[in-house]
Parts: C-alpha cells; sequence; structure tokens
C-alpha cells in the first residue's frame, strides 16, 4: 500500500506538473515557434534555447517559446518556408544555399574564398549588406524577415574516401557530393570534379556504396552523421563560410506589438553569439574524433590556397553571367571595408611602444 500511495502521487505530482506547464503556455499573449532541421547537438539548439530564455524572462511570460528539432514542425526546407510565409511558423534557419534557392542573387554570399577568415565574415555579416538583402527579400514579397546570420558547424572543406587532395589536380574526376545549388555544384565543377546532388540524408549510404567519392562540409557534421566511418581525408581549404540564415515569418511579425519586437530583436543578438561560438570550440573535439578514427586532416600551403582560388576564379564570371553583378560589387566592398578595419585594429594594437 504504501508502494502504491507512492506511485499514485508521483502520477498526480506529473499531472499537475504537465497541466501548469500548459497553463503556462496558454496564459501566454503570443507563441513563437521555431522549426528546426538540424538534431539537439546542432549549435543551432544551443542558440535557440538561449533565444528562448532571454524573450520569456524579459517579456515576463506574454511570449511562449517553443523548439521544435529534427523536422517534428517541418519535415523538410519547402515545408517550413511554406510555414514561414503562411504565418503558421514563426522562426527558421537556412543555409546560405536555402537563401539561394528563394532569392537567387543570394548565393554571392557563397562564393568560394571570399572570406579570408572568421572575423571578416562576422564583419560582413554583420555590416549593411545584411540590411540590403533583409530588404530585398521584404520586397520581393517572399513574406520572411532576415533577423541574423550566425554559424552552422563552420566552414566547408573538401572531405574525400580514399585520395588526400593537397591542389585542385587532385579533385579531378571525383564524384563529389553537393547540395542542390547551383553555385555549390558549379564550384565543383570549375575544380574539375563531378558535382552529385544528394540529399544530407541519404549521403552516408552514397559514400558507403561508392556513389560519392567525397563531399564539401564541416568536421563536427562529418562526425556527427558518422560520415568518418568512410571518409579518410580532410583538406581544411575553407572554400565557404557556413553562414546560418535566421528568419522571422512576416505575417507573425506584425502581429507582434512594438516592445516585444525589441525583446526578440535582442533574443537573436544572444541566439548569434552562442552559435558562431560553439562550433569554433566543438570542432576540437572532431578534430580528434576524425583522427582517432584513422583520418588524415591537411592544412593547403599558401601556394597551394593560391591555386585552388585560381582554379575558381571562373566562379565571379558564372555569377554575373546569371545574376548580374551588383551584389558582387556589394559584396566586394563589404570585405574591402572590414579587412581594412580588421587590419588597422592590429595594427593598432602591434604599435611599438617609444619608438622601439
Amino acid at each position: 500500500m504504501g508502494k502504491l500511495r507512492l506511485i499514485v502521487f508521483g502520477l498526480i505530482s506529473a499531472v499537475c506538473l504537465v497541466g501548469g506547464m500548459a497553463t503556462s503556455v496558454s496564459s501566454s499573449e503570443y507563441t513563437i515557434k521555431i522549426g528546426l532541421l538540424g538534431s539537439p547537438d546542432d549549435e543551432d539548439y544551443d542558440g535557440s534555447l538561449v533565444f528562448k530564455d532571454y524573450v520569456e524572462s524579459r517579456t515576463n511570460g506574454r511570449v511562449a517559446v517553443k523548439i521544435y528539432m529534427s523536422g517534428q514542425f517541418c519535415g523538410n526546407e519547402r515545408e517550413c518556408i511554406e510555414g514561414l510565409q503562411s504565418g503558421i511558423l514563426e522562426v527558421h534557419m537556412t543555409t546560405i544555399g536555402g537563401l539561394g534557392n528563394l532569392f537567387g542573387p543570394g548565393q554571392v554570399l557563397d562564393l568560394p574564398y571570399i572570406f579570408r577568415d572568421d572575423q571578416v565574415a562576422e564583419c560582413v555579416f554583420d555590416g549593411p549588406i545584411v540590411k540590403q538583402f533583409r530588404t530585398a527579400m521584404l520586397n520581393a514579397d517572399l513574406n520572411m524577415r532576415l533577423m541574423t546570420v550566425s554559424n552552422t558547424g563552420g566552414w566547408r572543406n573538401f572531405a574525400t574516401v580514399d585520395k588526400q587532395v593537397r591542389v585542385p589536380a587532385d579533385l579531378r574526376g571525383q564524384k563529389i557530393r553537393t547540395t542542390s545549388a547551383a553555385i555549390q555544384q558549379e564550384l565543383v565543377r570549375q575544380l574539375g570534379a563531378n558535382p552529385t546532388p544528394i540529399a544530407w540524408s541519404e549521403l552516408y549510404t552514397a559514400m558507403a556504396t561508392g556513389v560519392v567519392e567525397g563531399t564539401k562540409n564541416g568536421v563536427q557534421d562529418i562526425i556527427g552523421a558518422k560520415l568518418h566511418e568512410n571518409i579518410k581525408y580532410l583538406t581544411l581549404d575553407g572554400h565557404g563560410y557556413m553562414g546560418a540564415l535566421w528568419w522571422f515569418s512576416e505575417p507573425a511579425w506584425q502581429q507582434l506589438p512594438e516592445d516585444i519586437r525589441r525583446v526578440v530583436f535582442e533574443g537573436f543578438n544572444h541566439l548569434k553569439t552562442v552559435t558562431r561560438a560553439l562550433p569554433v570550440r566543438r570542432q576540437i573535439d572532431a578534430y580528434e574524433q576524425f583522427k582517432a578514427a584513422g583520418g588524415t586532416v591537411y592544412v593547403p600551403t599558401p601556394e597551394e590556397k593560391a591555386k585552388f582560388r585560381q582554379a575558381t576564379a571562373g566562379m565571379r564570371t558564372w555569377f554575373t553571367e546569371n545574376y548580374g553583378d551588383t551584389w558582387m560589387k556589394k559584396l566586394d566592398s563589404a570585405v574591402q571595408a572590414c579587412e581594412a578595419e580588421i587590419d588597422s585594429e592590429f595594427m593598432e594594437i602591434n604599435k611599438p611602444i617609444d619608438g622601439r
């Protein structure tokens, strides 16, 4: 009887707890649903948690934030985008490739080797060009408001099954997995390899069966998807910064009062801080796991890196022929301004003391 009472008491407590949570959510004036396709292991989840905590606490419960991971709300990118545009989903994150599918010129952010390091990339993504993209997207009546640009996995690098890549010639004839984005396929093509668009969920099998011989991903994604069971070589050419574009549904945004919009804006800033920092930290362990599994990590020399840039110089022509040069000029200007600002700061820090 004593055990029975404990069980009954536990069930009642659980019901009360759930009821209390339901009451808390139902008593909120607004609900913000975040629908993501990644797993809870991704930095996107950590960023969403920080966003949730900030928004809920700063609005004193007026806003409830619900996080749906692993496709629980929308099963694929198209469903998530449609949810945003209709207003049934408030927040979703796409890669730069996802932006390109919605707004072709947005692929300019995926031009290879355009950013020399994280500092330059993040400076650009915090600058005027993102504001210009936000305006262009709103003017295109896509019903999606660009809130911030973070990172989702570090940098894209070439990873291969059985051939180490040191220079572009090593990629010649290789079947390399790409996303469906045209710019990703053209990049592989210009390097002499064969682009093979394959869904992320099918990549492990494609590698194991020889459908593809390599991919373009960050080390964390490689470890997370267990691709290191097939991949043996990773070349840190850093051809693409894996930007994460966070969107808010325009119909839903218009329903929020001004004070809550401000809190949501601030919440995204905290999300950005977390999702940019975590990939840098987590890649340390990921590289160690890759090496422990027998993988080889290769860092191209400056001369070898220059060969990759030279081999893909035609990407600028390809982009201009397809989308004009307006956005490329804007990006070039943004990169140059950021590089100058960062270099100036370094010179100030590195200034000799008393003429020494």
